[in-house]
């Protein structure tokens, strides 16, 4: 038989090792608890413990307290997230600049050109010394071979200070070789196309945004008494944003705007036909040129350009509506007097459409452009409803004539 004092002694040790072992099984609980609430980002395949520690769970018996552990855990902790910024602080910040060009976000703004010219540059050499000048004004012209003489006469109107652009819409291009100043032009060829079919595709503001004025004319224009340094000379003194020379009265006139008076320099208001101006100040009295012979400046072309439609390649309509992109359009719009212009009614372009039902292909053309203009002008009042109706505001009566 046992002596009791024996058995006392033997049951407070098997006592102290059982609380020894939920003691440690606790302190193991919280540790799990604590180190997945307070190192969310610590990889824990990554964390070595001290050897203390590793010592204390293979002795029981080690009398490590609570604090001594958790102060292990943070230090360790501590130093893995310093090792982690370090390493991030080695990547390189990203670009994303809003106000830049849209699709250029992701670029530092010291590299993005968000325009260009048509300047001819050379394929070899220093860039720098490319250009022996720099021209400040654009003209251009929709041409077919057949009006070679007349264009030829043309471009001789305008001096070194222009670009020259030529649209063919009959494919011959290597033909005008036989001019010098050819050589030197800009070339786009693109069958049976018109003038403002390439204007939109080629003229975009962006691209001419060099120059100071943009003329875009027909290749049926008699130039004779037309200087387009003298030209551009009284644009700038009159204040005009777009403009064309005067037409010489008894060719190819069809209004009174545009008609030369031959004792000024410029007008800008005249009288129409009875009924045919319900405002002074508005076409074809006032603000309004035809789309023959166009002088645009550089500001009011990035306005007109967002307002050709692609699909609507005559821009038959289109001389009622530039006003909207100046203002006050009666003073920023006018005629040049002084110096003026033929038209020579050739209908070379017309004969570029196609013979249907018996009639010529002129005539199908001239359809085209009177549908055309119904439709823009359609499109525009509906436009000008939709923005008021838009902004809570009773829509006006309708602005475009």
């Amino acid at each position: 038989m046992a002596k009791p004092g024996i058995l006392g002694r033997s049951s407070a040790q098997k006592s102290n090792e059982g609380m020894r072992i939920i003691f440690s099984a606790v302190v193991g609980v919280m540790l799990g608890y604590l180190f997945g609430i307070s190192f969310p980002t610590v990889n824990i395949t990554k964390l070595h413990f001290p050897s203390s520690i590793i010592s204390y769970i293979e002795d029981r018996n080690s009398g490590i307290t609570t604090q001594t552990l958790l102060n292990h855990a943070w230090t360790s902790a501590a130093t893995h997230k310093k090792n982690n910024s370090a390493s991030n602080s080695d990547e390189i910040p990203k670009i994303y600049v809003p106000t830049n060009p849209k699709g250029a976000e992701r670029l530092p703004p010291g590299i993005v050109v968000s325009e260009t010219d048509l300047y001819l540059r050379r394929l070899w050499g220093e860039p720098s010394e490319d250009l022996t000048s720099k021209p400040r004004y654009l003209v251009t012209f929709t041409v077919g071979y057949a009006q070679k003489a007349n264009i030829d006469a043309a471009v001789r109107k305008f001096s070194e200070n222009f670009t020259i652009m030529l649209f063919h819409y009959d494919d011959r291009i290597t033909e005008w070789d036989e001019f010098e100043w050819s050589k030197r032009a800009i070339h786009v060829s693109v069958r049976k196309q018109t003038k403002w079919w390439y204007a939109k595709r080629f003229l975009h503001p962006d691209i001419v945004a060099r120059y100071d004025y943009i003329f875009i004319w027909d290749e049926d224009l008699g130039v004779e008494h037309f200087n387009a340094e003298a030209y551009i000379g009284l644009v700038r003194k009159h204040g005009l944003e777009i403009s064309q020379p005067g037409l010489e009265p008894d060719k190819g006139l069809t209004w009174q705007m545009t008609k030369r008076i031959g004792d000024q320099e410029v007008h800008k208001v005249t009288e129409e036909r009875p009924g045919w101006c319900s405002d002074p100040h508005l076409p074809p009295c006032a603000a309004f040129v035809e789309i023959m012979a166009t002088v645009f400046s550089r500001d009011a072309w990035r306005c007109v350009w967002h307002m050709i439609q692609n699909d609507l390649v005559h821009g038959w309509g289109l001389d009622f509506a530039l006003r909207k992109c100046v203002e006050p359009a009666h003073e920023k719009i006018g005629v040049v007097d002084s110096q003026w212009i033929v038209h020579q009614v050739v209908p070379s372009l017309g004969n570029q459409g196609k013979a249907e039902n018996g009639k010529a292909p002129w005539e199908g053309v001239r359809a085209r452009c009177r549908k055309e203009w119904g439709i823009f002008q359609t499109r525009l009042t509906d436009a000008e409803k939709a923005y008021y109706l838009a902004q809570g505001i009773t829509p006006p009566k309708s602005t475009v004539t």
